[in-house]
């Protein structure tokens, strides 16, 4: 008996269980892979819709159930022998479908050979090692799968993709991969037919002639049927030994090792015999010869007794031999006798044997076999009505014995109850029970009369759509008719022009002659149009071609041409350079002096834009900042004129050698990401370290933003509305402070200029917010510039908040922008450690010439720059400090005094050295170099080395603290203590000698 695993793979019990008619099968296949049982499935007698056998069809092997002449019966017996050896000639949907094929799968994707076979009932496609496995190592199912092959794979190759995943798999060629991809798409449609109720026509063909090999050709084909190729197909590929691989276990299976045992181990537990051993299991033998069972102890005839031995009683019929019973159904719910039910086919010389017989039988003994068998469909009938209505009642009374035994628990518990409180109260609880029964039911109850008015709506939608499509499909076929009419006239008229003429509605000859000679005029002005616009295609890509060569020119004439404005540059800030420190010597007379201040005086007196400008230096950046700075004093001027030469020389230099790849690399980065997906990486270090493009900064800004301040913006959403409303009610104490200190932000800057910009109001309402967010500082001077530098870049009130909060809650150190600045003075203390490291000529300098650092660099670390730098290197400053931290300060306060050093180092006098370092950062045009000299030249530089530097000096400045704090409360005590007695001791005696 054939059964089924918990995978849907089909097993069998035993092959010991079977009778000797019938062989053993392999579990895989057991109800598909035996011809001769297949063979009788697909010949099985067809009944009309009374049961009757119908006049068409007859089964093979069965004798005929109608008349017919003597010609048709020795027509059907030779046919029936012809097919008899037909087999390699069937029908293509009639073979079984099986065969070795290559299936791609493992880590490494490498070929394996596996043994495919088809299940027809589920539309399955079980896959083994070899053909003479029990157990599958998985199976494909085909009811949604969809097939495919690339088109230039591998031959052979082809993809049966299913919702679940993809398999590879190739054919030993490609008309054999051709061959399963057309089998795969008919087993599918089959399946497909037979879940909808459809026919099976398109599977078997009963009217197809004899000897015909290929499926029929359907109106919907779109290749030609490819033939059943020889090789690793069908069931003569089973008893083929399997195809070997190059290594000995490159065949075996990893994922399924305890299939590959089990097979094993079964192979090794069934041993046959040596020509059984050669053979698959899904090879099938002749059975022996069929013995009919003896009329006297059976109550009706076998299927395959012949008429005169059913109708004569005395013929001599032999015992019955003592075998086991036929299988006259197929365990798998094979169909009754009445509706074409297969039974074991037997050898052919018994078919021939019965078919000479039928052929020789009178006329009335197939009648009365017809007429008997018409009996028995229709007994057959009433006795499957019956067990049908025995089952109902037997389900009535199933349902009766519940509610019985229900009342009965009811009853017992009601009587087992000890006194009248527990029966009442049992009494209540099933009342309780009834009434929650009784309110489920009006529930289901309302819910079944919405359904049935939402049903009857949809019903009213449908009818409403029908007609609708009723009404266009009128339309439609009235349409059709006028395009037909005026077709037929339009062909009349075009065939015979004459005719048309005298039936058109009196067309005159020379009206229908000269609308021909007008069309013949606009078909030669088309040709002609043709060919002028063929000559304007032309002459327009002539054109494209010429501009763009004098395009590629033109700019390859523009960068020579700002490649020597920039060296132009450069030598006149050298030649400048030179009149300055000409100017600055002492040494010479006074008619070279006077010399030297005429030639500084006329190149001053010269206008950077006199010359030929390409790209015209502008005021201000796209920020507002001021490009070029003005220097107050008079000597300034010079190196004013000096440093704008250098910027403007860099910036020619950099637009093609540093700007657009940048901008290319960030376009790449940044392209297709959302804005909330960026995440921290190696490359957006570098990136953000080499600088951000103006059209992404907000961008990147807002996420680092988002990153260091998630968890406080999600617990307070509203946070920056509410802090805004708060300063309204209530003004902060600081509020003056801040009023004091707007003007003074960014003074240079033309968004920040004017008192009355809107700039400044928002400027005012986020340093307000931010003095109510943090209570603890409130508001420090050099607060305005950071939350300045971030409003110009955020261009958002409440982003540059934000921004805020994380400089100074997040990336700052504790105690920062307290009132003791502590933090700050700390940071100080380690930027004197790491210069003497990194620079020990530079600080020897200053210490020797008396020159405190922290009086420069302190404003620095507290603005972090703002002020300090020229904008475009400042921004990229900020963008590096926003990921990394304040380290990124303490590389570039390290880079601007390693950028500058031989310069200081040449200057010997203290207030000069001053003087130099509060505007020295100012003069610095090349930002690459500082950015280099800042992360490349300053390694090793690890945050490990600077909180411990920090944590030691935190300590040092707070054991100072503590001992300042000391001797100022013993000052106040020996103060108090120590007054001048004798004072007031004379002058209390002289005003008592007054007296």
């Amino acid at each position: 008996m054939e059964g089924e695993d918990p995978k849907g793979n089909p097993s069998t019990a035993s092959s010991h269980s079977l009778p000797p008619q019938a062989e053993a099968v392999s579990p895989a296949d057991e109800d598909d892979c035996i011809t001769t049982r297949r063979n009788s499935e697909e010949t099985a007698t067809h009944t009309n819709s009374m049961g009757q056998p119908s006049q068409d069809h007859q089964s093979e092997g069965v004798p005929a159930k109608t008349a017919a002449t003597d010609n048709n019966q020795s027509q059907s017996a030779t046919t029936m022998d012809n097919q008899a050896q037909q087999q390699p000639t069937e029908s293509l949907s009639n073979t079984k479908l099986c065969g070795y094929l290559l299936k791609q799968g493992g880590p490494l994707k490498s070929w394996k050979w596996r043994w495919f076979t088809y299940e027809e009932k589920k539309s399955q496609l079980f896959y083994y090692r070899t053909a003479q496995d029990v157990t599958s190592l998985g199976r494909i199912e085909l009811c949604s799968a969809t097939f495919g092959y690339p088109l230039h794979g591998e031959q052979g190759t082809f993809h049966i993709q299913t919702p679940e995943r993809t398999f590879v798999l190739k054919a030993d060629n490609q008309e054999a991969m051709m061959y399963w991809l057309q089998q795969l798409q008919l087993k599918r449609l089959q399946h497909r037919e037979q879940l909808t109720g459809e026919s099976t026509r398109h599977c078997t063909d009963h009217q197809r002639p004899e000897g015909q090999g290929e499926l029929p050709t359907r109106p919907d084909d779109f290749l030609p049927t490819v033939k059943t190729p020889p090789g690793l197909l069908g069931e003569e590929a089973a008893n083929l030994p399997a195809p070997q691989q190059r290594a000995p276990l490159s065949n075996f299976s990893l994922k399924h090792p305890l299939i590959e045992i089990q097979n094993s181990v079964h192979s090794l537990f069934y041993k046959r015999s040596s020509q059984e051993l050669s053979r698959s299991v899904f090879h099938l033998e002749a059975p022996p010869p069929w013995t009919p069972l003896n009329p006297s102890t059976t109550p009706s005839t076998t299927p395959y007794q012949t008429a005169q031995d059913r109708l004569d009683p005395r013929t001599p019929v032999d015992p019955p031999t003592p075998t086991a019973p036929l299988l006259l159904a197929d365990p798998a719910g094979e169909r009754s006798p009445g509706k074409g039910r297969s039974f074991p086919c037997p050898s052919p010389r018994i078919r021939r044997k019965t078919r000479g017989s039928s052929s020789t039988m009178p006329a009335a003994l197939r009648e009365a076999a017809s007429d008997k068998t018409t009996r028995l469909q229709q007994e057959k009938h009433m006795l499957a009505e019956e067990v049908k209505a025995q089952k109902e009642l037997v389900w009535l009374l199933h349902k009766a014995l519940e509610a019985a035994q229900l009342e009965k628990r009811t009853c017992t518990e009601f009587l087992a109850a000890e006194c009248e409180q527990e029966r009442l109260e049992l009494l209540r609880h099933r009342e309780r029970q009834a009434a929650d029964l009784q309110g489920r039911l009006e529930e289901l109850k309302a819910e079944a009369e919405g359904l049935r008015a939402s049903l009857a709506q949809r019903d009213a939608h449908v009818a409403e759509l029908q007609e609708n499509i009723t009404l266009m499909m009128a339309k439609n076929h009235s349409k059709q008719e006028v395009i037909l009419k005026l077709s037929e006239q339009v062909a009349a008229c075009m065939a015979d022009p004459r005719r048309t003429m005298s039936t058109t509605n009196g067309l005159e000859a020379l009206t229908f002659h000269q609308l021909q000679e007008d069309t013949e005029n606009l078909k030669d002005d088309i040709e002609a149009y043709k060919i002028q616009n063929k000559f304007l295609n032309s002459e327009i890509y002539q054109l494209t071609k010429l501009w763009r060569n004098s395009s590629e020119q033109e700019k390859s004439l523009m960068v020579k041409c700002a490649y020597l404005e920039a060296r132009n540059c450069q030598i006149e800030s050298r030649y400048l350079g030179v009149l300055r420190k000409l100017q600055e010597s002492n040494a010479l007379e006074p008619g070279q002096r006077e010399a030297v201040r005429n030639l500084i005086e006329d190149a001053l007196k010269g206008d950077l834009n006199d010359v030929l400008e390409l790209n015209p230096v502008r005021e201000h950046d796209e920020y507002g900042f001021k490009i070029i700075p003005d220097y107050e004093v008079e000597d300034m001027k010079l190196l004013a004129k000096i440093q704008a030469l250098e910027i403007r020389s860099h910036n020619l230099l950099r637009q093609e050698a540093g700007v657009r790849p940048l901008l290319d690399r960030w376009a790449q980065y940044m392209g297709g990401r959302p804005a909330d997906d960026l995440c921290p990486s190696p490359e957006l270090k570098f990136l953000l370290r080499c600088g951000v493009p103006r059209e992404y900064r907000p961008r990147v800004w807002r996420w680092v933003v988002r990153a260091r301040t998630r968890s406080l913006r999600e617990r307070h959403p509203d946070r920056y509305e509410q802090l805004c409303q708060k300063s309204l009610t209530s003004p902060h104490q600081a509020s003056r402070q801040i009023q004091l200190d707007l003007h003074r932000t960014l003074t240079t800057n033309q968004r920040f200029s004017s008192p009355s910009s809107p700039t400044l109001q928002q400027l005012q309402r986020i340093l307000l917010a931010f003095s109510w967010q943090n209570p603890t500082i409130g508001y420090c001077q050099g607060l305005n510039r950071l939350a300045a530098i971030v409003l110009l870049v955020l261009e958002s009130e409440e982003d540059a908040f934000w921004c805020l909060v994380a400089v100074v809650e997040t990336i700052m150190p504790q105690d920062y922008y307290t009132k003791t600045l502590i933090a700050s003075q700390v940071d100080q203390r380690v930027l004197k450690d790491f210069m003497a490291e990194k620079m020990p000529r530079l600080t020897a300098h200053f210490e020797e010439h008396s020159v405190d650092v922290s009086l420069i660099t302190f404003s620095w670390f507290l603005v972090v720059f703002v002020e300090s730098l020229p904008s475009d290197i400042l921004l990229r400053v900020w963008d590096a400090f926003l990921y990394e931290g304040t380290k990124v300060i303490f590389r570039y306060a390290l880079a601007l005094f390693k950028y500058k050093e031989e310069d200081i180092l040449n200057i010997h006098d203290n207030v000069e050295i001053y003087q130099y370092l509060r505007f020295f950062t100012k003069t610095i045009s090349d930002g690459r170099k500082l950015t280099n000299i800042a992360f490349s030249d300053m390694n090793p530089f690890p945050m490990k080395l600077l909180k411990n530097r920090r944590a030691l000096h935190l300590e040092r400045l707070q054991g100072e603290l503590r001992e300042l704090e000391a001797q100022q409360r013993e000052f106040v005590t020996e103060s108090a203590e120590r007054k001048d007695k004798d004072l007031d001791t004379i002058l209390v005696s002289e005003d008592d000698e007054d007296l």
